[in-house]
């Protein structure tokens, strides 16, 4: 079975050559590359990964990039898009060719007037479905309307929810209290959600068993086909790698091995367009 990590972070040290943002928090105290990705990698059996440029890199892409480059079978990129910059009108047409990336990421968690004004980036999601980049989006589940409108007026335009429009910090019963608004937007084929980051939700010892009902909730609203499970392993306290994987592969015995391979990574490189070796 292919296994892929739908999202994963790379950084670098914070030095005045390459500044992390103003009050960056790293997941991990010390730098995190490539090379430790992949011995992470090894240990956990995951052939894959999709590398998620982070936050404290400002606008940069270029670490996830060069990975990519390097080891073009192991990641792919899903980057950061400088919306103002002077040359950003026309340059989705061959984002995929030139960057080295297979699509965008855009958080909106912090910035939701960039998402529910549908003019505002209207002229992003026209080019990106024109070239047939998909998109990972961040939001949080009273958002999820504002995606839902973007998919309606680009039903070709491929849009991923990030960590299953969870909002950060909360966990358990709480977190998926407004589960629904998620679930009701899977009637459009145009959206897909990661499975990504479950421990981070959990207060629960693993294999986290009071969140297994919201997985199955999600399974039957998207399928295996638009469900893409990952880890954000840096993120992740409460469990190791290994076990990120494990708890879909053998803690939840209603998915089939046709569902698991699916979910673990053939749906992500289908719709990424992401070819396997």
């Amino acid at each position: 079975m292919l296994i892929v990590d739908s999202q994963v972070h790379i950084w670098a040290a914070n030095t005045p050559e390459r500044p992390w943002a103003s009050n960056a928090k790293p997941h991990r105290p010390v730098p995190f590359g490539h090379e430790d990705l992949l011995r992470e990698m090894a240990a956990a059996g995951v052939d894959r990964a999709v590398i998620v440029p982070p936050s404290l890199d400002r606008s940069r892409n270029d670490l996830a990039v060069d990975a990519a480059r390097a080891h073009p079978q192991r990641f792919a990129v899903m980057g950061k898009f400088d919306t103002a910059a002077p040359q950003a009108h026309g340059a989705l047409a061959s984002l995929r060719e030139k960057s080295g990336m297979l699509g965008l990421r855009f958080n909106f968690k912090k910035n939701m007037d960039r998402l529910s004004d549908p003019q505002h980036l209207g002229w992003v999601w026209q080019e990106a479905e024109a070239a047939g980049v998909p998109v990972y989006i961040g939001v949080d589940h009273d958002a999820v309307h504002f995606v839902d409108a973007i998919a309606v007026r680009h039903p070709h335009l491929k849009l991923i929810f990030d960590h299953m429009a969870l909002a950060g910090g909360i966990k358990d019963d709480e977190a998926f209290q407004g589960l629904d608004k998620l679930l009701a937007v899977a009637k459009r084929p145009n959206l897909a959600v990661k499975v990504s980051a479950l421990p981070c939700y959990s207060t629960a010892a693993y294999p986290f068993r009071n969140l297994h009902d919201y997985v199955r909730r999600i399974y039957d609203a998207f399928g295996p086909q638009r469900m893409f499970w990952g880890s954000d392993l840096t993120r992740v306290k409460n469990a190791s790698y290994r076990q990120c994987v494990t708890l879909f592969t053998g803690e939840m015995p209603w998915l089939s091995t046709g569902d698991l391979e699916w979910i673990m990574g053939r749906a992500l490189c289908k719709w990424l367009d992401w070819p396997a070796a």
